[in-house]
């Protein structure tokens, strides 16, 4: 497998581009209606193009971003591109984290440095990992197939080529969010050999569908309390349907629009955090521009989305074996109390080798940005007892 170092430099004619986008903006009709009530706040939308025309400093966040040791793996043919970060400690444990859309491998920034050199951050040092943070394929600087049908179990099993061939971790631990845990559950359950456990910030559970459950089953009474809190309004499911039936046709206004894109994922941002509808409360204009830019400037929206048809995102995910529990590798579940579904521990137990379950006091579906030491200390009390 060839790996070869990267770094991040965009084009200037691009960025010279996407000024000009900005500046032309053709601005939709506004009307009379509360902010926020039928997406986007049109006042809020402004002032964030204002600041990324005037203030934002690409070449910034660019540095920031080449801060970290990146690379770029040919595995099986697709260009996957990864942050590797090896750990300062006895014994680091590799771990894999997986991001989801609308994020990428920068929402892990956070969580980076405390996982691989805890000493440094105030933690012990025998809870160092070497950690890897791939782009999922067809993300920013990842490639996809040409018949963009890379799903979330093809995604496991190049990861589990990656670490095991590229990097020769013969065992490895993984964590993800949204679509990263799609992949982590999947590599729980088609790859359980190589895993040393895995980490969900939000409750995926291969051959089960999402809902299938009886609320009687919650096991408390705070349990059942985030799962009637959750909206039932189109929070979640407003952008489901067209990514699995159509994501040919919206990338069509997405790669035409810097604005357009912008705003379809600040509304996921907004409405998906524990921001109590201040979405700076969670993410700075910086962390939210940098986010959109990145899919921008490497012309990935279309290709990203293209994994919700190709892993049939609206059905149960399949089950490579019939082996119980599905996922047999140990398992760890952080319950988030905004993360955008809950199910009972008692499902997890029965479909997992659940090792830890452990209810958030706060947070939402963006775990790893909006509550990095939160999620690094369950991360590093999961694993403990897992090293070898």
């Amino acid at each position: 497998m060839r790996i070869t170092p990267f770094t991040v430099s965009i084009p200037q004619a691009r960025l010279d581009d996407l000024q000009a986008r900005l500046a032309n903006t053709r601005w939709p009709p506004e009307f009379a209606v509360p902010e926020w009530s039928r997406g986007v706040s049109g006042r809020y939308m402004r002032e964030l193009v204002t600041y990324w025309r005037e203030s934002y400093d690409w070449r910034a966040a660019e540095a920031r971003i080449n801060a970290f040791p990146q690379f770029i793996a040919e595995v099986d043919g697709v260009p996957i591109h990864f942050i590797h970060v090896r750990g300062k400690g006895p014994n680091p444990t590799p771990l894999v984290l997986t991001h989801g859309w609308p994020w990428t491998f920068m929402d892990f920034a956070h969580v980076i440095g405390p996982l691989s050199d805890p000493a440094a951050h105030g933690g012990d040092p025998a809870d160092s990992f070497d950690v890897i943070v791939p782009s999922l394929p067809g993300f920013v600087f990842s490639g996809q197939s040409a018949a963009g049908d890379i799903g979330y179990g093809e995604t496991a099993r190049l990861w589990t080529r990656l670490m095991r061939d590229g990097l020769g971790y013969q065992r490895f631990g993984a964590h993800g969010g949204d679509a990263g845990a799609f992949v982590t559950a999947q590599l729980g359950h088609a790859h359980a050999e190589a895993m040393t456990g895995v980490h969900l910030a939000f409750p995926i559970l291969p051959g089960v569908a999402h809902g299938a459950f009886d609320p009687a089953e919650f096991d408390t009474p705070e349990e059942r309390a985030m799962f009637d809190a959750q909206d039932g309004e189109g929070r979640h499911y407003t952008h489901l349907m067209v990514h699995v039936l159509e994501p040919q046709t919206l990338a069509f206004a997405m790669h035409d629009s810097p604005v357009g894109q912008a705003a379809w994922m600040l509304h996921r941002r907004r409405a998906w955090s524990d921001c109590a509808g201040d979405v700076e409360s969670r993410f700075s204009k910086d962390d939210l521009i940098t986010s959109f830019a990145l899919y921008w400037l490497t012309e990935s929206f279309g290709s990203a989305i293209m994994a919700y048809a190709a892993s049939r995102y609206h059905l149960p995910m399949p089950l490579a074996h019939d082996r119980q529990p599905a996922i047999e590798a140990p398992t760890g579940v952080a319950v988030f109390p905004r993360e955008l579904g809950h199910i009972p521990r008692s499902l997890a137990a029965r479909h997992s080798d659940l090792r830890q379950w452990s209810v958030m006091p706060r947070g939402g579906h963006f775990a790893a940005a909006e509550e990095p030491e939160l999620l690094v200390e369950d991360l590093r009390a999961f694993f403990r007892p897992l090293r070898a």
